[in-house]
């Protein structure tokens, strides 16, 4: 029940694009795969108290902090687009960042934001 939820919602959010990300994972580590579904997907992610746009903002703001997390955030970057963010407020998310990740963390960041923008045309 809670992996086909999260799974619904995976897709919903990554549009189908989470998958190629996922299948490696399935592969190998089939209950990880099974704990992301569940977890974030299935039972964060569907709570109705923050909108997607916000979520989305949210997780962009932790991948950045983390630095190191570049293909999610790109795969979140897509998301928070889709769910109806604009890029100026992605780049004021991650500006705001730099006083708090510091400014690697954030460059790699605002250089995923320009890659997805320069993907979409």
């Amino acid at each position: 029940m809670r992996y086909s939820k999260g799974k619904k919602e995976f897709d919903r959010i990554t549009n189908g694009e989470g998958e190629k990300m996922m299948q490696p994972l399935r592969d190998i580590a089939p209950d990880f795969e099974r704990f992301i579904m569940e977890y974030p997907f299935g039972d964060l992610y569907t709570r109705t108290e923050l909108d997607l746009k916000t979520r989305e903002l949210i997780t962009i703001a932790s991948l950045t902090t983390l630095g190191y997390a570049l293909p999610q955030l790109k795969l979140h970057i897509k998301a928070a687009i889709e769910a109806g963010c604009t890029k100026s407020e992605l780049t004021e998310t991650i500006t705001q960042l730099s006083a708090y990740a510091g400014f690697p963390a954030c460059i790699n960041a605002m250089m995923v934001v320009k890659e997805v923008f320069d993907e979409m045309g």
